[in-house]
């Protein structure tokens, strides 16, 4: 097999982001014969055909976008390197690529790095949203450093990797004050047929919620079923349902959306991983992110972390 040409695969990156050979060729100054030489041996040495011609518009192929995200990839690695080996100062900039599964509360996650942005050195953060599976691939293969997840790595992924347990908080109920003046009776019995916002299927909390509510026999109605936490919470300000939190920002929350806290369960505790690829944290961006998560966001709730450092394969932690 060929090996890439790299010069090829930036002429491809610049038509890609050009939109025509044309463009990129006025940006690289290079004639568009030359461009377009180069970009059909990139295509041989690929395999695939990289671009469709519609009209006078070049549009990428199937291929061609997945070519294109490695490309981003190796070009916005390539401009990291310039930028830490050729810093004015002198000093060194840390670059921390952190991936957060969507189920993560956004005013948690924030909290839980906002201590990376503080170290002494400076620090490039670089932040992947998405699928607890699909993040989990990007760490085997270092395109993350850590994963932050509401779960541990389960021992039937196929990925090295340690589970550090940074806190675990119970969570609480919300909803607007107009809705909460409506529930009837005392928490929890109030939740019986009460409108209720579901967590979505790839969140941790649903099942332990799920069997909670079935232990006391409250069937809430559910109105809906989020993925997106956020977008739960802007239903919830809106006065659409109940929806869930952890209690461990739920000032933020209730200042934030507009809501009151209605009652907490005092059993489900929601649990908050760094997955890593390191059986003990090294990446100075990490350690601060666990140290303040252990002695400053979950000390608040009384619930700390029941074992420190990480367990291969996924393995779930106990107390």
């Amino acid at each position: 097999m060929a090996a890439i040409n790299y010069k090829h695969l930036h002429y491809f990156w610049a038509v890609a982001k050009a939109g025509s050979i044309t463009r990129a060729g006025e940006r690289l100054h290079l004639t568009p014969q030359t461009i377009s030489g180069q970009l059909t041996h990139l295509e041989e040495v690929l395999g695939h055909r990289l671009f469709d011609r519609v009209g006078r518009r070049l549009e990428l192929t199937d291929a061609g976008r997945i070519a294109l995200g490695y490309a981003d990839e190796i070009f916005s690695l390539g401009q990291e390197l310039q930028e830490t080996l050729h810093n004015q100062q002198g000093s060194r900039t840390l670059v921390f690529r952190v991936g957060i599964i969507d189920a993560v509360p956004k005013s948690l996650a924030y909290q839980l790095v906002e201590p990376a942005v503080h170290l002494e050195e400076s620090v490039r953060m670089v932040c992947r949203e998405g699928k607890f599976i699909d993040l989990l691939a990007d760490l085997a293969v270092q395109r993350l450093d850590i994963v932050i997840s509401d779960r541990p790595m389960p021992s039937s992924v196929n990925v090295r990797g340690f589970n550090h347990l940074l806190g675990e908080c119970d969570v609480g109920f919300f909803a607007k004050p107009e809705l909460a003046r409506q529930l009837k009776g005392k928490f929890p019995q109030c939740l019986q047929d009460a409108p209720f916002l579901l967590p979505g299927e790839d969140s941790a909390a649903r099942s332990r919620l799920m069997a909670w509510l079935s232990d006391r026999q409250i069937r809430p109605r559910i109105v809906g079923e989020f993925d997106d936490g956020a977008l739960m919470k802007a239903f919830g300000e809106a006065g659409a349902g109940v929806f869930l939190s952890p209690v461990a920002i739920a000032e933020t929350v209730c200042r934030k959306f507009n809501v009151v806290k209605i009652g907490d369960t005092g059993e489900i505790a929601d649990q908050f991983y760094a997955i890593s690829v390191e059986r003990k944290l090294a990446h100075p961006a990490v350690v601060a992110i666990s140290s303040s998560a252990r002695l400053k966001l979950f000390a608040a709730t009384g619930t700390l972390p029941r074992r420190r450092g990480g367990l291969a394969r996924g393995a779930a932690q106990s107390g």
